[in-house]
């Protein structure tokens, strides 16, 4: 009898006086004619090497792993395994080979279901499956399964099918590699050319690209020495401040120690005054003691005031270099934010410049590309309207754009106050013309040819103003040619 308190991981089960079958608590009082038992119900884990046969008759072994445990959270459950461990230790062989004994009957059957390619290749469901048939037979002892791991089929000794079937794998994975590298080698070379073809169109590209990136960058450096710059400066300012208030600090100290040196000194004076005093004090005493009182007097009295005057002078030197440091770096801090905004608006004004330029560029280029577009989809147009017959659009072009009347006021302007002169004549086979002694035939084309000759000859000199060569002939009012 008495008070009992299960561990995190135990539950108390009271049988006897007063309970009807069992009772789990985690604490409770004990009473006479009652009987406790500490239940432990963490899990446990169960490593089997459980051998199975397929379909096939092919024997193999199977390894897993189950960590088991009882239902913490069903208070039938726990009652249901309080009473199938309460005559046991969860490590018992009894637990042990009952659970074994539902593994390996489970597995055995499923896999009996099942053939060898089927296992092999659906570990996963078959785990699936193995899990569900084993929990629903462990359900009747109050045991869950918190995790199964079944591990990779290993062969049997004398039956080794899964080692032929590696090798037939491996076989297979090689020939398939060899295939796939003469694949491999065929893409490259149809691959290779592409990407020389793709390189070739992409330069111009990615030149632009890498200008407009250049650009970027080099603002972005500037940027970052200024910035670096200005922490520079506020560095400096920042070490020569503290060099300031080390000096005063120093100082400070210097006029300490010069003072308890001036305080010794006078000490070691009274001191000596003192002992005079007291080796006088037999013959004056209360002389020597009123001088003394009288010197000691004074003595602290100069000495204190020189104390303070020290001290005040200190201080003020001290607030003076303070200061004087304080206005260095405000003035400094305040350059630097003056630098840094100037640079800031610098680099913002090229930013926006270059970014109106870019924009102005891709602009004008879109206008070129638009109106290239529109032209070029209205000669497609009219080529489609003329049936494909190119010199009858270039005619329309030429009509609608008026080009030939161009072409016509562009010539007459060319010849306009030239004030040509042109002389018509005729003296072909039809003139009556008669030859001395009754001439035909080549004669009378000799003829012809000659008598064309003044005419000519009247039209070159109205037109030039040059005679013809005395030799050919003189020119007569009568338009005649005499031969010499």
């Amino acid at each position: 009898m008495g008070w009992e308190v299960a561990g995190p991981s135990e539950y108390l089960a009271i049988t006897g006086a007063n309970i009807t079958d069992i009772r789990l608590a985690k604490k409770a009082w004990v009473w006479p004619l009652q009987k406790c038992i500490r239940l432990d119900v963490s899990p446990v884990n169960y490593s089997f090497n459980v051998q199975a046969m397929s379909s096939e008759k092919l024997p193999f072994v199977l390894p897993a792993v189950f960590t088991i445990g009882p239902r913490v959270d069903d208070m039938d459950c726990l009652l249901l395994y309080a009473k199938l461990m309460s005559p046991h230790d969860k490590l018992s062989n009894h637990v042990k080979e009952l659970v074994q004994g539902v593994i390996e009957g489970e597995t055995r059957v499923l896999a009996a279901s099942m053939t060898m390619e089927e296992i092999f290749s659906g570990t996963k469901n078959f785990k699936k499956e193995v899990f569900e048939k084993v929990q629903l037979e462990l359900n009747q002892f109050g045991l869950l399964i918190y995790n199964a791991n079944v591990k990779q089929l290993v062969d049997v000794p004398g039956h080794e099918y899964f080692s032929y079937l590696g090798q037939k794998t491996q076989m297979e994975a090689a020939n398939q590699a060899k295939v796939d590298v003469a694949q491999a080698k065929m893409v490259g070379d149809i691959g290779a050319k592409e990407r020389q073809g793709l390189s070739s169109q992409n330069a111009a590209k990615i030149d632009a690209q890498t200008k407009i990136i250049s650009t970027q960058r080099i603002g972005d450096g500037k940027k970052e020495e200024i910035k670096v710059q200005a922490e520079v400066e506020i560095f400096e300012n920042q070490k020569k401040a503290a060099v300031a208030e080390s000096n005063a600090e120093l100082a400070t100290k210097k006029a300490s120690w010069v003072q308890a040196a001036q305080l010794a000194e006078v000490e070691a004076l009274k001191a000596v005054a003192i002992r005079e005093a007291e080796l006088q004090s037999e013959v004056e005493r209360k002389n020597a003691l009123t001088r003394t009182e009288k010197l000691k007097a004074e003595l602290l009295s100069k000495a204190s005031v020189d104390y303070d005057i020290k001290v005040q002078e200190a201080n003020w030197d001290l607030y003076k270099k303070q200061r004087a440091a304080d206005a260095v770096l405000y003035q400094q801090s305040k350059d630097a934010e003056a630098k840094k905004a100037a640079a800031d608006a610098s680099f913002y004004a090229v930013q926006q410049a270059a970014e109106g330029e870019l924009y102005k560029k891709k602009k004008e280029a879109e206008a070129v590309q638009a109106m290239a577009q529109a032209q070029g989809f209205y000669v497609s147009t009219l080529l489609k309207a003329f049936g494909g017959n190119y010199a009858a659009m270039r005619d329309f072009l030429m009509l609608d754009k008026d080009i030939f009347q161009e072409v016509a006021k562009i010539n007459a302007q060319a010849i306009n106050g030239l004030q040509p002169k042109i002389s018509i004549w005729n003296r072909g086979a039809n003139d009556n013309t008669e030859l001395p002694n009754g001439g035909s035939g080549a004669v009378t084309d000799i003829a012809g040819i000659y008598s064309m000759l003044p005419p000519l000859l009247k039209t070159v000199e109205e037109q030039t103003g040059m005679l013809p060569p005395a030799w050919l002939g003189k020119l007569t009012n009568g338009d005649s040619a005499d031969s010499n």
